[in-house]
């Protein structure tokens, strides 16, 4: 199974609102640091926002946050959110199936396995796990350059709104 574009932006995006809590973060921003263009990060913060994974202030002034709290944020439900429409085989597309062994393989079934046991793993993860005491991350991450992105700004910003 290969994790695409989308899904690593997506996480990308999740991990910089997180690390940046306590503020609006603008895709600018988060462009700079993790190396992406604005245009890719709009996308996948749109569907985000549909979700309610993350919230977004339009205007002067506006940006983005995590739209709940990082412990609240399944990792597998955010793959699952953006990779459900792309088969991970040609023989589980709905459309374009040509493969002549569809209603003999046995693979299929392996795969689908394989597929379940991948989300299952990472529904054990959560945004929390990712950012918490993650002080490399904050170094990489955090528009602050004292480091003032640290868990006590983050447990205030989910306090306060």
């Amino acid at each position: 199974m290969r994790v695409t574009k989308r899904s690593n932006l997506a996480l990308r995006v999740l991990m910089f609102c997180g690390v940046n809590s306590g503020r609006l973060v603008t895709k600018h921003d988060i462009a700079e640091k993790c190396n992406s263009s604005e245009n890719h990060l709009g996308q996948v913060v749109n569907q985000l926002a549909q979700r309610g994974v993350v919230d977004t202030v339009r205007g002067r002034g506006g940006g983005i946050r995590l739209g709940r709290p990082a412990s609240d944020i399944k990792i597998g439900q955010i793959f699952r959110m953006l990779e459900a429409d792309s088969p991970v085989a040609e023989c589980f597309a709905d459309v374009d199936n040509t493969c002549p062994l569809t209603s003999a393989c046995r693979l299929k079934a392996a795969i689908s396995m394989a597929v379940d046991a991948f989300y299952a793993k990472l529904d054990e993860l959560t945004l929390h796990d990712l950012i918490e005491d993650n002080r490399s991350l904050e170094q990489i991450l955090c528009l602050d350059l004292d480091l003032s992105c640290a868990a006590e700004t983050r447990q205030v910003a989910y306090s306060a709104g």
